[in-house]
This record gives structure tokens, C-alpha cells and sequence, in this order.
């Protein structure tokens, strides 16, 4: 009785399974016509990091390089327009020190990563913004609590910032007691300056006291612009922040500068960096009055006698005396105890001066004019650059792009029939990405002079002059109405 039902059960299952096999082998011969005529998905035409094309003698070395000048390019391929900004800036720094903050997806965890960020951040604000004003407010266990108050010394705050490191974060932020506190903190701001508040914000909730709505109308009163960098997902209470204390300048708060979500840690860095360029200034809020600053400029002193600075009373010899007043104080800029008069360098009016008339971005150079050139070394560091190849390299090149763009043509004319998105490959025998040029080289619209993408990055980013331009004669820079790369008919 048993042997028969065990033998009734295993005809059973092996008919089961070989109807099952029968079923399967006809979905799947049924299938395939579909299969052959169906719509890719997006994620099967995306160019993965690690798929690199290799050069004809196999190696992958230059499309690497390729990839990291285009990288370089990227960063610099801004809008050059000279536009009328606020160089005088408050910015106050409100960072999330609750417990959100532990997560690991940024490494080491959001926390360090934010405070190293910030140390970097304050560095490069002060020295592209040297006569502006940073504080900085931190959201723990729903309170808001003042880290650095408003100083224009960058030492100052960097101390703070690392002192944050023996603390642990803890509790749920309060965005509006920070931004109670950062309102207060730009009450007495001078109208000259901007206001303005940027928020690292890695919790997903805000534990306010009181209506908050009722604080960010406050912040439109006072004209305090507002930016937040994300670390989870998008807020809607940070939506609404962004797009009503911004609503003068006409921005939208889809706006990465204005309200950005990390996705990675670079990603991070370059939103984080993106706020140490000074905002424009709108038609709405400029003042139609003409108004004049006072500034001081004094030189710097060496007593024979140690004495007391009148900003935080330590012992030097060294410092700067007022010219109003003849106070003495430690570090330049500062704003004058005794006579609130502000104490600057120069150097620090000539630093703030390139964010209105702003280096033109560099164009790339083609093999053609490289040839016609005849340039070998960089311009500024005289490194060399590749060999220009010869004339029938060259046409074999050019006939290569030209058969690479119209089969690149045929496959964006299919994929829109299809409805997928297409993406480019890349560039054919150069490899390389967007903004990267073939021969190495840029050019410069004002000298003319060709540049590598390290001299490229280092006169947009550092200098923010063209040392092609500045060793033209005087002559030939008023022949052509331009100097620094800017024409005059656009000031």
C-alpha cells in the first residue's frame, strides 16, 4: 500500500514537472520575438565608471587622463557674465549636530565628514570673501547653540569647528531656534553686506518650539537669504525656506546652489564649496541712492615693547594701528573696537574685485589650430605638450569622428523611436568627457596664448588672472579694449 502510493506520488511529480518544462519552453519560445523587438530600460544604456575604451595599442592610461581632465574642465565651465554682487557678505553656518548625523553613508560618518568640510569651507570663504563675516550655530538635542560667533577671522572658527569633535551629536535639530538664533545674530548686520543663512541639514524632521512659518516670515522681513545642503532626501519644510527668503532674487528652490542633496561625498564638497561665490544682486534689492563706506587702511607696526591689542587684549609686538582712532589690532581684516571702523589690506579689496569681473573660461583647442600654432609648451609652466600628430593622422582621425557621429546620429534617431534615453559613449579615439579638449589645450579669447588644464585650473580657481594677458604690453591690452580677459564694453 505504501510502495503504491509512493509510486503513485513520484508519477505524479514527474508529470508535474514535465508539464511544467513543456509550459516553460513554450513561454520562453514565445518570448523571444518580444524579447528581440522590447524597449530597453535607462539603467542598460548608463556608462559605468569602470567600463573604459582602450586605445588602438591597448592600454587605457589616456582615457583615464581623459577623464580626469574632463573632471578638471567640469568644475570651471561657469558663467562668466560680470554681474553686480554683494562682496561684503554674513553668512552664518548652521550644522546638524543631532543624531542623524552618526549615520555612515558619508565615511567616516556624516558628522566628521561635515566638520572637515567646514574647516575647508571657512578657508575658502574667507579667501575668496577676505572683508566679509562668518558665524556659525550648531542644532543639538532641540536646541541651537552658538560654536563661533560673528568674526572675520578664519583661525577662530576652524578652532571651534574642532573642538566639535569631543562632542558627540545628540537628539533631533531644531531648525527654527537656529534660525531664531541666526536672525538675531544678523540683526545688527549693516545694509551695505548680504544676509545669509546656509543649513547643513542631515535629519529628515525638526523639532520646533512654535510655528516656524511665522520665523521664516521674520527672515523675509530682514532680507536674509537662505540655503540648505541635504543629507538624507528633500524636506518640504527646507523647500518652503529656500523658495520664500529667495523669492526676491527669482531663483527656483529646485535650484542645486540654493537647496542641494548630497550624493555622495564629492558631491557633497561641490555643493558645500559652490556657497563661497557672493550672490548676485537683484534690481529689487539694490539701493537706487548712492552710498560710500568708510574703510581704513594701516600699515603694520613692530614695537620694542610687547603691548595689549585692543580687540582681545593679548601681548604683541607686532600689529596694525587704526587710522582713525590709532587703536591697535592683532590680524587684518577686522572692524576697529574703539571706532567700529572697518580695517582692511588692499590685497583684500583686489581678492573680492575678481567675483564682479570674472576670468573668461579658456576654449578648447582643435589639432588644426595647434598645428597652426605651432604650440609645444604650456605657456605658464612649459610643460610640453602631446605631439601634434601628421597631416594623414589627422584626416584618418577626422574620417573616424565623422563615421563615429553618424552611427551616433542612426542610434539617437533609434532610441527616440523607442522612447529610451540615449547617452553618448564618449568621444570616439579621444575618449575624454564633456568640456575636455582633444590636443591638450586651451586657448585663452583675450592673448590668445594655449594653456594646460592644470594652468587652466589654477588661473580660474587661484590667481584669477591670465598670466598670457598679464605679459601682454599695455599697448596691445588697450588695442584690444580688454584686460583680465574682460572687455571694458561689459563692465
Amino acid at each position: 500500500m505504501m510502495s503504491d502510493s509512493d509510486d503513485d506520488f513520484v508519477v505524479a511529480g514527474s508529470g508535474d514537472e514535465d508539464a511544467r518544462a513543456t509550459d516553460a519552453g513554450a513561454r520562453t519560445r514565445s518570448a523571444k520575438p518580444k524579447e528581440q523587438g522590447r524597449q530597453k530600460e535607462r539603467w542598460e544604456d548608463i556608462q559605468r565608471s569602470w567600463e573604459v575604451t582602450e586605445d588602438p595599442h591597448g592600454s587605457i592610461a589616456g582615457t583615464v587622463a581623459d577623464r580626469i581632465e574632463a573632471e578638471k574642465r567640469k568644475r570651471l565651465l561657469r558663467d562668466t557674465t560680470p554681474l553686480q554682487r554683494g562682496i561684503i557678505r554674513h553668512l552664518i553656518l548652521v550644522i546638524d549636530c543631532s543624531s542623524a548625523m552618526l549615520e555612515k553613508d558619508l565615511r567616516p560618518s556624516r558628522y566628521l565628514l561635515t566638520i572637515r568640510y567646514s574647516c575647508i569651507f571657512v578657508t575658502e570663504f574667507f579667501e575668496q570673501n577676505p572683508i566679509s563675516q562668518l558665524a556659525i550655530i550648531g542644532m543639538r538635542d532641540g536646541l541651537a547653540e552658538s560654536i563661533s560667533p560673528m568674526s572675520g577671522n578664519p583661525a577662530q572658527h576652524i578652532t571651534a569647528l574642532q573642538a566639535l569633535k569631543t562632542r558627540e551629536p545628540d537628539g533631533n535639530p531644531s531648525l527654527q531656534n537656529a534660525l531664531d538664533m541666526a536672525r538675531a545674530t544678523l540683526f545688527h548686520a549693516p545694509s551695505h553686506g548680504t544676509r545669509e543663512a546656509l543649513i547643513i541639514y542631515g535629519a529628515l524632521l525638526s523639532a520646533d518650539p512654535g510655528d516656524i512659518h511665522s520665523t521664516i516670515r521674520g527672515l523675509v522681513t530682514d532680507s536674509i537669504r537662505c540655503s540648505v545642503v541635504g543629507l538624507a532626501a528633500r524636506i518640504a519644510i527646507c523647500t518652503e525656506l529656500v523658495s520664500r527668503t529667495n523669492a526676491v532674487t527669482g531663483a527656483s528652490s529646485d535650484s542645486p546652489t540654493l537647496y542641494g542633496v548630497a550624493m555622495n561625498d564629492v558631491h557633497y564638497k561641490d555643493l558645500f564649496m559652490a556657497h563661497t561665490t557672493p550672490p548676485v544682486l537683484h534690481a529689487k534689492e539694490k539701493n537706487d541712492a548712492p552710498s560710500l563706506l568708510m574703510m581704513g587702511f594701516p600699515s603694520r607696526i613692530l614695537e620694542d615693547a610687547p603691548s595689549k591689542c585692543a580687540c582681545h587684549g593679548n601681548e604683541s609686538r607686532s600689529g596694525y594701528l587704526c587710522s582713525r582712532c590709532s587703536s591697535k589690532v592683532c590680524t587684518l581684516p577686522a572692524q576697529c573696537p574703539a571706532c567700529d571702523l572697518q580695517l582692511i589690506q588692499s590685497t583684500h579689496l583686489a581678492r573680492s574685485y575678481h567675483h564682479l569681473f570674472p576670468l573668461r573660461n579658456y576654449v578648447e583647442v582643435s589639432w588644426r589650430d595647434a598645428r597652426a600654432k605651432e604650440s609645444l609648451q604650456c605657456f605658464a609652466c612649459l610643460d610640453d605638450f602631446p605631439e601634434v600628430p601628421s597631416e594623414e593622422e589627422l584626416q584618418q582621425r577626422e574620417k573616424e569622428d565623422k563615421e563615429r557621429r553618424e552611427k551616433e546620429r542612426e542610434e539617437r534617431d533609434q532610441a527616440r523611436k523607442e522612447g529610451r534615453r540615449w547617452e553618448p559613449k564618449g568621444r570616439g579615439w579621444r575618449g575624454g568627457g564633456k568640456g575636455a579638449s582633444e590636443s591638450w589645450r586651451y586657448r585663452c579669447t583675450t592673448c590668445g596664448e594655449h594653456f594646460c588644464v592644470d594652468c587652466d585650473v589654477f588661473a580660474h580657481e587661484v590667481v584669477h588672472n591670465c598670466a598670457g594677458c598679464l605679459c601682454s604690453p599695455p599697448l596691445q591690452q588697450q588695442a584690444n579694449g580688454e584686460v583680465n580677459g574682460t572687455a571694458n564694453g561689459h563692465v
